[in-house]
């Protein structure tokens, strides 16, 4: 990814993960310092969801967005991703329910 200055942002969507709303959302942040984003979707169920958000994405972020695919429970996909990518913020457009 960038340098050791960026902050490390990890962006967890769904069905919200092409939407003009978050594409929107990750733009404002790639503008306010140099970001390294990683896209987590829970229990993908096609890698294709994945690569078209990450395409829709990549231009507001500025650059490369890795992908990252998530398991059936999306709390504990999240949980792993925390655990194994050291990120400095999250993102994340689930519901208020599911993101509790």
């Amino acid at each position: 990814m960038e340098s050791a200055q960026s902050t490390r942002v990890l962006i967890v969507a769904n069905r919200t993960a092409s939407t003009p709303r978050l594409i929107e959302k990750v733009g404002r942040r790639a503008r306010a310092n140099p970001c390294e984003f990683a896209l987590l979707i829970p229990d993908v169920t096609n890698r294709r969801t994945l690569d078209t958000a990450q395409r829709s994405l990549r231009p507001a972020a500025r650059g490369k967005i890795a992908g990252l695919v998530g398991g059936p429970d999306p709390f504990e996909s999240v949980k792993e991703a925390v655990g194994d990518g050291n990120f400095d913020e999250i993102i994340s457009t689930m519901s208020k329910k599911t993101s509790k």
